[in-house]
C-alpha cells in the first residue's frame, strides 16, 4: 500500500474515532437502541413483523458502530504500516542502499 492510501486511511481512522467519540453521536446510538428494545417490547404477540422490523433496527445501530470500530482499526493499522516503510526507509538510508 503506498503512502498516500496509508495517510488517507489514518485520516479516515481519525475522523471515525472522533465520531465513535462524540457525545451527540453516542446519545443518538444509545437513544435508537433504547426506543426501538422499547417498542419492540411494547409488541403485540402476533406481530411479527413488527418485532423483526425493530430486531433488524437494533441491529443496524450495532453494524454502524462496528463499522466505524473497524475504520479505525485500519487507521490505526496503516500508520504502524507507515511507521515500518519509514523505520525501513532509514535502515536504508543509514546503510547506504538508497
Amino acid at each position: 500500500m503506498d503512502e498516500i492510501r496509508l495517510n488517507q486511511e489514518i485520516s479516515r481512522g481519525a475522523r471515525a474515532k472522533a465520531l465513535l467519540e462524540n457525545e451527540l453521536l453516542v446519545s443518538a446510538f444509545a437513544d435508537l437502541e433504547a426506543a426501538y428494545v422499547d417498542r419492540w417490547r411494547q409488541t403485540h404477540i402476533d406481530d411479527d413483523k413488527g418485532r423483526e422490523k425493530l430486531f433488524i433496527a437494533v441491529n443496524v445501530v450495532g453494524k454502524v458502530r462496528e463499522h466505524l470500530s473497524a475504520i479505525v482499526s485500519n487507521g490505526s493499522m496503516a500508520a504502524k504500516q507507515l511507521d515500518d516503510l519509514a523505520k525501513q526507509a532509514e535502515r536504508k538510508k543509514l546503510l547506504g542502499i538508497l
